[in-house]
């Protein structure tokens, strides 16, 4: 067996298609099933069920594409690793993280930064809604670092950034000094988050510790969009400091006690010299927030 068969096998799967992986892989129909097949031979057993319009995989193919796509970022992360210990121009630093980060404050001045001291190196970034998503992203090995909250368990390299603080939006004609007792809103309808968003777990677990389930008034998906609503008068939000703007029309007032997310740095191993590069960026741009 070999990677380029696993590449074929990953592929059909993804475009659900003999005919669409054959154009996307540039190469014929005939040529691609032959390799599926010598792939199958070896395994043993069918990994694709083949239907008239599309094809789904089998139950050994369903345990077998995990560890194809691992098979498949490792090299990737070793022909990375190759040319940058030969110090060749260019390569690319690929960089897992949540979409708020890039959203806000946080991560955009540091790629900023690296981009002006490492013209010649890509960055590719992978962004997800929900911190469990980012660390099953980083378990499969999609990315050289993952930039977000403190995964559980995570028993590779994790160096900590910082701490990322959460605000409470209202409208502008809401009077009160000082911070809040997230107590005092809790027959308030909230600007809340899709379960796909990480922060409507944020919120919860916010609301929880003051003895109260947050009213949903309004869901939205959007990080960015909570704060909008929450300024129009559509209930209050909690969100990352980080993504709102230096002006911004509506209340911001910091919840009492404070909300809080530990920010790490993450990968499966110590990182090669242009990864920690861009770790000592990260860590000296002050994550607190």
């Amino acid at each position: 067996m070999t990677l380029r068969q696993f590449e074929y096998l990953v592929t059909v799967v993804d475009e659900g298609s003999f005919t669409r992986a054959a154009e996307l892989l540039h190469v014929t129909q005939p040529a691609l099933s032959h390799q599926i097949r010598a792939l199958e031979r070896t395994v043993g057993t069918p990994l694709l069920d083949r239907l008239p319009r599309t094809v789904r995989l089998t139950p050994a193919g369903r345990a077998w594409v995990p560890h194809a796509r691992a098979a498949l970022a490792e090299a990737r992360r070793a022909r990375t690793a190759a040319r940058r210990a030969a110090d060749l121009e260019g390569g690319e630093l690929r960089l897992a993280t949540l979409y708020s980060f890039t959203l806000g404050g946080l991560l955009p001045p540091v790629l900023r930064r690296w981009r002006a001291e490492h013209p010649d190196v890509r960055v590719d970034l992978i962004e997800h809604r929900h911190a469990d998503e980012l660390r099953e992203s980083m378990a499969r090995g999609d990315a050289d670092l993952a930039i977000g909250p403190d995964p559980v368990n995570w028993a590779g390299y994790r160096e900590v950034l910082g701490v990322e603080e959460f605000v409470v939006v209202l409208p502008p004609d809401f009077a009160h000094d000082g911070p809040i007792d997230l107590c005092a809103l809790k027959e308030t309808g909230w600007v809340h988050y899709a379960t796909t968003n990480g922060l409507a777990e944020v919120l919860d677990n916010a609301c929880r510790t003051r003895g109260f389930q947050p009213r949903v008034a309004v869901r939205t998906e959007q990080t960015a969009a909570a704060p909008v609503l929450a300024a129009a008068g559509l209930g209050p939000a909690l969100v990352p400091r980080g993504v709102l703007p230096d002006v911004f029309d509506g209340t911001v007032l910091r919840p009492d006690p404070p909300v809080r997310r530990t920010l790490v740095a993450y990968a499966h191993r110590a990182p090669d010299p242009l990864t920690a590069a861009f770790v000592a960026l990260l860590a000296g741009a002050g994550w607190d927030a």
